[in-house]
């Protein structure tokens, strides 16, 4: 069968020191992507690999007391090793060392030279070294570097130059036809502007080190990181070696990569693709960064992350699914070890884990172990198979774009939905009676079925639990090689024996974690990351917390724009609505916030049916102290707005188009 070829890179990362979660978060993003992909029968090869050569190893290795090669070989291996614990399925891991590579690059800078794209030239100018850029001296800051900070050398030397000036009316011709060429759109956008700025030639040869690829006709001189870096993209398909593997692989679909380099893959790399005749990728992705507790991350600091660690303490599942889940695809984000295992704890631990829990133990109570034959159905028993259809196709789409953490969301949504199927059902009432046991089958054969095509679903995140999971519903077998058609509804054979285990993803105590960071002198931070303290307290009068919705009051005092920053408004989506028990004003809402999963209790019950609001997306205060309402925690609130007189017509807050869960209002 020749299946459909698909490529896709994570950037080459720079050697200078050792892998954290940035560098991890981009791999497992490819990986997730590549894994989803080969489910879907493509014939995949995914990239990674390391950039090794340049002043600032050079002078690192000399610091370290290492020779430059010994250096680079030390580093590489610690990325090798990271990719290995994060379950890490690249088919290629290149470095610029490489021999292959060499040759690859010295053929690229003499195409380019025979195609009048190379001239020679001298530079002088503001070199710095951590960022391996030259600076004009009007862009200095204090005399410095504009990006690091870091002190700047003054550089004069003969260099060789790219003709990137003449690259720029072609490259804004190509985006305006390729609008999906740089993702997301404010990535591209903002490449727009550069472009249209004016594009300098570029510097792509030096003479004041030597640990570089020396150019093949120019003693003295070793290849700049632009041809050097960029080109691995074509030396690691057989780009001049192995015309079978390159014709098949080449373009690539996707480049991904962290948002600070999307401009050399974007502009810089386009551009010498033009000059050698090669079809451009068919996508830059640039996705976001990751503060750790607010913060940028830095040694010096003391917090930087590394997921090998927390892959140790946590489980891997748990580092790749809050990678991915926490922060929609392209945006930045903040790891917080906090709400690490809040999340955790609540999609893995309470929603996944607790769903198989149940859905063995009821087939174990009550039909002897054995997954039992569907009988009798009810239109409630409808819901979870046509979901379950329905999140198959939302998914798909979701992975198709890069969108992780709406994939994730979305089989989240088929989980929970699950849950309260259990408890609007409840199965151990229908096992009391002959009628009831008649339907009982359809009902468990249903959770665990959910169980089932969940698994599959997650299996491009999830790489350990998600055959545990099948395990236990008594199915051998992995279900991410089962492939994504896996995931279709009605797989489970009746008469299957489950296997009752041990939690797939135990919980973390959070409350012992927040407490153990305060004894470690991390108090301010446990307790902005630990959940608020609640009260018994009813406030009155606030619609979304539990009150009668009024009438509009007339308009108060003015505020400031200061005041107005301080509510944190962010649109979510309803993933379960219910009467609060004893109520017959509130509502009980389960929201997704795309950071995390929250319940909040709304005085709406006399204007909305509960099942009108499932899948609605609302806007609510996401900043709100928490309060208990009839025994209902309330964490945060619902905006809604009511006519004045009678009757009273009351409507929620509700973005005109459907946005990532989590987007904040303002």
């Amino acid at each position: 069968m020749n299946r459909q070829p698909y490529y896709i890179t994570t950037p080459i990362y720079y050697v200078n020191d050792l892998p954290h979660l940035g560098h991890a978060y981009t791999t497992v993003a490819c990986d997730a992507m590549a894994r989803y992909k080969r489910m879907r029968g493509y014939d995949v090869f995914f990239l990674t690999g390391t950039d090794e050569h340049g002043q600032k190893i050079e002078r690192k290795a000399v610091a370290e007391g290492f020779t430059p090669q010994a250096y680079v070989d030390k580093i590489a291996e610690s990325f090798v090793q990271l990719w290995e614990t994060l379950d890490i399925s690249n088919d290629g891991f290149i470095r610029t060392t490489d021999p292959r590579h060499v040759k690859v690059v010295q053929r690229v800078f003499q195409q380019l030279l025979d195609n009048d794209d190379i001239y020679k030239g001298s530079y002088e100018g503001w070199y710095c070294t951590p960022c391996e850029a030259f600076f004009p001296e009007s862009q200095l800051v204090d005399g410095k570097c504009p990006d690091c900070g870091r002190d700047v050398e003054w550089t004069q030397e003969e260099a060789y130059f790219f003709r990137l000036s003449k690259y720029g009316r072609p490259l804004l011709d190509h985006i305006a036809t390729h609008p999906e060429f740089i993702e997301p759109s404010s990535r591209r956008n903002e490449m727009v502007r550069f472009i249209e700025g004016g594009l300098e030639d570029l510097c792509v040869s030096r003479t004041t080190f030597t640990w570089g690829i020396p150019v093949p006709f120019a003693p003295g001189h070793v290849a700049y990181v632009w041809i050097d870096a960029l080109t691995n993209y074509l030396t690691a398909i057989g780009y001049l070696g192995d015309a079978e593997m390159f014709n098949k692989y080449w373009p690539a679909d996707v480049h991904v990569m962290g948002k600070e380099i999307v401009r050399f893959h974007s502009v810089i790399w386009p551009a010498i693709l033009m000059s050698l005749g090669l079809p451009l990728p068919k996508q830059v992705f640039g996705h976001g960064w990751w503060t750790v507790e607010g913060e940028k991350m830095s040694k010096s600091k003391g917090n930087v992350i590394k997921p090998d660690e927390y892959a140790a303490e946590f489980g891997v599942d748990a580092v790749r699914y809050f990678m991915l889940r926490e922060v929609p695809f392209g945006q930045d984000g903040d790891f917080s070890r906090m709400n690490f295992i809040y999340r955790v704890n609540a999609d893995l631990a309470n929603d996944l884990g607790n769903l198989l829990s149940r859905a063995t133990a009821m087939i174990i109570k009550f039909c002897d172990g054995k997954v039992p034959e569907p009988g009798v159905q009810e239109e409630p028993d409808r819901l979870l198979p046509e979901l379950a259809a329905e999140v198959l196709e939302g998914a798909a789409a979701a992975y198709d774009r890069l969108a992780f953490s709406d994939a994730l969301a979305e089989v989240f949504r088929l989980v929970g939905a699950a849950n309260k199927y259990i408890d609007d059902v409840a199965p151990w009432n229908l096992a009391k009676t002959e009628e009831g046991k008649s339907r009982l089958g359809t009902v468990l054969y249903n959770i665990a079925e959910t169980v089932r095509v969940s698994a599959v679903m997650l299996a491009p995140v999830l790489t350990r639990g998600p055959r545990q999971l099948w395990y236990q519903l008594g199915i051998d077998g992995s279900p991410e090689e089962a492939g994504w058609e896996a995931a279709r509804w009605g797989g489970l054979k009746p008469g299957t024996q489950v296997r009752r285990g041990d939690p797939v993803y135990p919980r973390v105590d959070a409350k012992a974690e927040a407490q153990r960071l305060k004894v470690a002198g991390g108090s301010a931070k446990a307790e902005a990351a630990a959940p608020a303290k609640v009260t018994d307290a009813e406030p009155a009068g606030q619609p979304g917390r539990g009150a009668e919705v009024q009438a509009a009051p007339p308009a108060q005092e003015q505020i400031t724009i200061e005041d107005f920053a301080r509510i944190d408004l962010r649109v979510a989506t309803v993933l379960e609505a219910e009467v609060v028990k004893g109520s017959d004003k509130l509502l009980k809402l389960q929201v997704d916030l795309g950071s995390e999963r929250r319940q909040i209790v709304a005085g709406i019950a006399k204007h909305y049916v509960p099942e009108d609001l499932v899948g609605k997306q609302v806007v609510v205060v996401a900043n709100l102290k928490p309060a208990k309402l009839r025994g209902e925690i309330s964490n945060g609130m619902l905006l809604a707005a009511s006519s004045a007189g009678e009757p009273v017509v009351v409507a929620v807050v509700s973005p005109e188009k459907d946005l990532p869960a989590g987007s904040k209002v303002k």
